[in-house]
């Protein structure tokens, strides 16, 4: 099972675009399904995330969240990211942090873009780290980006 844990602070639908990304993988509904949990901000991932993995048993969880541009959204961020890291730990189990800072674009509609693409491609990371490493190793040194153009490798 692969665990989605989104917020209501975001101001996209982050877990719908994961879900329907998952929604497209092979094996769907045979191999694999998905749960959802929605909380209201960032700093609640990592309990719902522990949660999924302990009471739900997900074998990986998206933990997808959007912090804002103040100082202090940053700090939390921060902080929600430790939670993350420390659930991890505690489950020996795989959180995919997957935020997107309310200022990487000014523009609505670019905005729009890198959570849909973010989302979307973390969710197909989720996927292949599962059932498909090889699909991860093939791409390693790729300068391969979720959410924006990829950068691209620095050399053979």
């Amino acid at each position: 099972m692969i665990g989605v844990v989104d917020t209501m602070f975001a101001r996209y639908n982050m877990g719908a675009e994961a879900l329907a990304e998952l929604a497209e993988c092979p094996g769907y509904g045979e191999r694999f399904t998905t749960v959802r949990r929605t909380v209201p901000g960032f700093k609640d991932l990592a309990v719902a995330a522990k949660q999924l993995i302990e009471r739900d048993g997900c074998r990986i969880v998206l933990a997808l969240g959007m912090p804002g541009s103040a100082p202090i959204d940053k700090t939390c961020a921060h902080e929600a990211s430790q939670g993350i890291m420390l659930a991890q730990l505690l489950t020996s189990t795989p959180i995919l942090e997957v935020f997107v800072h309310e200022d990487e674009a000014d523009d609505p509609a670019v905005l729009a873009t890198v959570f849909r693409e973010r989302c979307r491609k973390h969710a197909r990371n989720a996927y292949w780290m599962l059932y498909e490493p090889e699909q991860l190793i093939a791409r390693a040194g790729q300068g391969i980006r979720q959410g924006f153009d990829d950068a691209g490798p620095l050399g053979a």
